[in-house]
């Protein structure tokens, strides 16, 4: 029997424990026979939200996230939204962090229960992230 398919999607722009640990969640919920699925986002799709493009290419970060042991598909996300690889994919269970804005993750929900799949709303790590990484090199330098 085939385990569950799972969508979940990073920017991925530095690595670290949080980006780990999600997609660790996101294995452990498909489970052994399940699949997980990655999306990385391309710069203009990181660019409809945020003020800066990733400093890492586009190619860079979606190598790291093939390198990644949990994540058995990554594929690109060309908008910030994951509607249309949601729309695509159909996974059975899509995970969103609870970092974002909940009107999209009404959007997410929505759609991906109009089929029959659940969404997982995932705790964010703050003290993981990448923006936050960022700023502190700054600071230092």
């Amino acid at each position: 029997m085939l385990g569950r398919v799972v969508y979940s999607y990073y920017v991925l722009d530095i690595v670290h424990r949080g980006h780990r640990l999600q997609m660790r969640n996101a294995k452990k919920i498909a489970g052994e026979d399940g699949i997980s699925i990655v999306g990385i986002l391309t710069k203009e799709a990181v660019l409809e939200k945020k003020d800066k493009k990733p400093i890492l290419s586009f190619d860079e970060r979606i190598g790291l996230a093939q390198d990644i042991q949990y994540n058995d598909v990554v594929i690109p996300q060309t908008e910030y939204s994951p509607i249309k690889n949601i729309q695509n994919l159909k996974p059975d269970i899509v995970l969103e962090s609870e970092s974002h804005n909940k009107d999209d993750i009404k959007k997410v929900v929505d759609l991906v229960e109009s089929y029959g799949g659940k969404v997982q709303i995932m705790p964010y790590y703050p003290y993981q992230s990448s923006t936050k990484i960022k700023n502190e090199v700054r600071e230092q330098n």
